[in-house]
């Protein structure tokens, strides 16, 4: 029986396998297909075709339908330097609008960063570094740009790779650093603390050039390959 999954939790499927490249750029994406892929009806997959189109996973071309979008060079680094631009700011918001429960997990995250990092769990690493930016995004209090931050960050994921092992330890510091910042209020200096830290991350970016299986041969993996810094 399909139907149980909704638009939203289709929708976040079909990124995920777009992210880790199950489903390559410039794959057609036929509704009947997903539809049988993910074992639900054709309503919700058309609902998150039109969701990710709009967020830029996703475009149209005439004769072929949905497919998955191609982006160039250019548009992969204008999403790094926008990066530079919205993290900061929502680390100096973080400074300002973060509750106790929002420290209480960063702190957390930190002190299990800094362990994974001396024991080189490079796996746990990543999980971990996507979680503290995601709360601190959320530690913003503006749902808006933590929507921004959020999609922006998928974005990234899914056209670099992050080699990001050998500055593990330092990672780890500099979030601690902006931790210390949010936690004390002092909203100029997490926002500093945050640029430093995004533009040491930008070395270890390598832009990703995955091959194009077809969509109706691809096997539905787990998504492993998110790019973290």
């Amino acid at each position: 029986m399909r139907g149980h999954l909704s638009a939203h939790a289709v929708c976040t499927a079909i990124r995920d396998d777009i992210v880790s490249g199950a489903l390559a750029p410039g794959s057609r994406l036929v509704e009947e297909i997903l539809a049988a892929r993910y074992g639900v009806s054709r309503v919700p997959v058309r609902e998150a075709l039109r969701t990710l189109q709009s967020e830029g996973f996703v475009t149209t071309r005439r004769h072929a339908g949905a497919c998955v979008a191609e982006p160039t060079e250019q548009e992969a680094a204008d999403l790094l330097d926008i990066r530079a631009v919205l993290e900061p700011l929502g680390a100096a918001r973080a400074a300002v609008r973060r509750s106790p429960a929002h420290l209480k997990v960063l702190r957390g995250l930190v002190r299990l960063g800094r362990e994974r990092a001396r024991h080189g769990h490079a796996a746990d690493l990543r999980q971990l570094d996507g979680w503290f930016h995601e709360t601190l995004a959320q530690a913003a209090g503006s749902p808006s740009l933590t929507a921004l931050l959020t999609q922006l960050r998928r974005k990234i994921e899914w056209m670099y790779t992050v080699e990001g092992a050998p500055r593990a330890g330092e990672s780890w510091d500099e979030h601690g650093a902006v931790l210390d910042a949010v936690a004390r209020g002092d909203a100029e200096r997490a926002r500093a603390l945050m640029a430093a830290h995004i533009e040491r991350s930008l070395p270890v970016h390598r832009l990703r050039r995955p091959a194009a299986p077809a969509v109706r041969d691809a096997k539905r993996p787990v998504n492993t390959a998110r790019a973290r810094n």
